[in-house]
């Protein structure tokens, strides 16, 4: 059986090219489904413009992929609640040094 947390520490490993932060503890995932048969990641980007849209989903997909096995990973791109600094975990916040601004 797949186990959330096993997803979650495989997004762990995936980073922003432009942030020195994973994407998990930037908080750009927001619902990861584990069902019987497959495993939905609904996330968002910090911008629209992102540049590196594509390969980010892509990376994240595979990352998930290499814990599903063959249960189908399917990510979701959405932008409604879009994403603000409150959704960065403590770490990523004392890692960008943002800590001083009250987030």
């Amino acid at each position: 059986m797949i186990e959330k947390e096993d997803i979650i520490s495989a997004l762990k490993t995936v980073y922003d090219p432009e942030i020195p932060v994973n994407i998990w503890d930037l908080g750009l995932v927001y619902d990861i489904a584990v069902q019987p048969d497959s495993v939905v990641i609904t996330m968002t980007f910090t911008s629209p413009t992102c540049p590196m849209m594509e390969e980010l989903l892509e990376s994240v997909r595979m990352a998930a992929q290499a814990v599903a096995g063959d249960t189908p990973v399917r990510v979701e791109l959405v932008w409604d609640p879009p994403w603000n600094l409150s959704r960065m975990s403590e770490a990523a916040r004392l890692e960008m040094d943002l800590t001083e601004h009250g987030w």
